[in-house]
């Protein structure tokens, strides 16, 4: 009688993780056309759209970049806890503190020059976003509180702070009861570098380049590896664990918040409750889509802020909901990681009675 076994392969396949991403892309793709198709919407169609609005048009791709920029900030410091085994789910959270951090510079020194206020704002949305952060770092580290509960609960306490500011204090009182500051002066505005694409883009290159670095030629990034590793081992050999959690978390949060700076300065102009928009939470798909490396997760960002603009198309279009983005991250990320399974390990027949 013939059976089968599942063997694991002696090392993945050749091009097998690009393979099975596009096997799992397409095969994603179809089951959100089929879900369209039972709405009685046109599924080729509406796969049309989805591209046309994402990717076929300059305005199209422009939107999607900008929307990537923040997207990859996220997932850059959401990818370096994951690689220590350290499961910040707060990314969102510490995104709007970095929104808030710098619209408090700006209100505090509107006539301030650019040279003053643009550092003075980078500062500040790193220190918020990176403070909370590492607040369940170290309730997690001192009272061995789980992380993923702790910065899971204060993503709403910031956004909730956030909308308090934005409703109180800081509403601008010319807004005819909308909940908004006063609009950025110039010298707060992070200015366009070719077309719509604000020289964010450039922050976004050059993080990226300095984390790998630091992660590749440094004794804390050889830590941060060997402690993701083997957090035991880590111990055993005196790597300073803790204060590496307190690290990771605080570096997380300081690209978050720069994230939220971005986005509030180049793309709003002022703080207000629309800046969130769940970033931070499409950051955890992006990092486990791109496997936790940093050339990945450029592509991953760019595909995924492509849906949500593509989406957007599908909306006008077609009238479908806003929710379909998430279903479609949902079953892209699904897909993907259970298509792995096949780069790893191989079914053998076998013989048996």
């Amino acid at each position: 009688m013939l059976g089968f076994t599942i063997e694991k392969r002696q090392e993945p396949l050749k091009w097998g993780s690009f393979f099975i991403f596009l096997v799992a892309l397409v095969f994603s793709l179809g089951v959100s056309a089929l879900l369209l198709a039972i709405q009685g919407k046109p599924p080729f169609e509406a796969m049309y759209l989805l591209w046309d609005g994402a990717f076929a048009h300059d305005w199209a791709l422009e939107d999607t970049i900008l929307k990537a920029i923040p997207i990859f900030l996220c997932s850059l410091g959401v990818a370096v806890c994951f690689r220590m085994q350290i499961w910040n789910i707060g990314a969102e959270g510490q995104y709007a503190l970095g929104a808030v951090g710098a619209t408090w510079v700006v209100l505090s020194m509107p006539e301030a020059p650019v040279w003053v206020i643009m550092p003075l704002m980078f500062v500040a949305a790193a220190a918020f976003g990176a403070i909370w952060a590492i607040i369940p770092a170290l309730l997690r580290e001192k009272m061995g509180l789980n992380e993923i509960i702790s910065t899971l609960m204060l993503n709403y306490i910031g956004i909730l702070f956030l909308e308090f500011l934005v409703y109180g204090a800081w509403k601008d009182p010319a807004s005819f009861g909308f909940p908004m500051t006063i609009m950025f002066p110039d010298t707060a505005v992070i200015g366009e570098l070719f077309g719509r694409i604000h020289w964010g883009i450039l922050v976004c290159a050059g993080a990226g380049i300095a984390l790998t670095i630091f992660l590749k030629h440094t004794r804390l990034g050889f830590e941060i590896m060997v402690s993701g590793e083997n957090p035991r081992a880590a111990r055993y050999a005196r790597m300073p664990y803790s204060a590496l959690v307190v690290l990771v978390m605080g570096v997380c949060g300081a690209l978050a918040g720069w994230a939220g700076l971005i986005e509030t300065s180049a793309t709003l102009n002022r703080l207000q409750p629309t800046v969130v928009v769940g970033y931070g939470f499409t950051a955890i798909v992006v990092a486990w889509l791109a496997r936790l490396r940093i050339t990945s997760i450029a592509g991953y960002s760019i595909l995924l802020a492509g849906l949500r603009v593509g989406v957007e198309n599908l909306q006008l279009e077609l009238q479908v909901p806003a929710s379909f983005t998430g279903i479609m991250q949902g079953l892209i990320l699904l897909s993907v990681l259970a298509g792995q399974f096949f780069n790893w390990y191989s079914f053998q027949r076998s013989k048996r009675g």
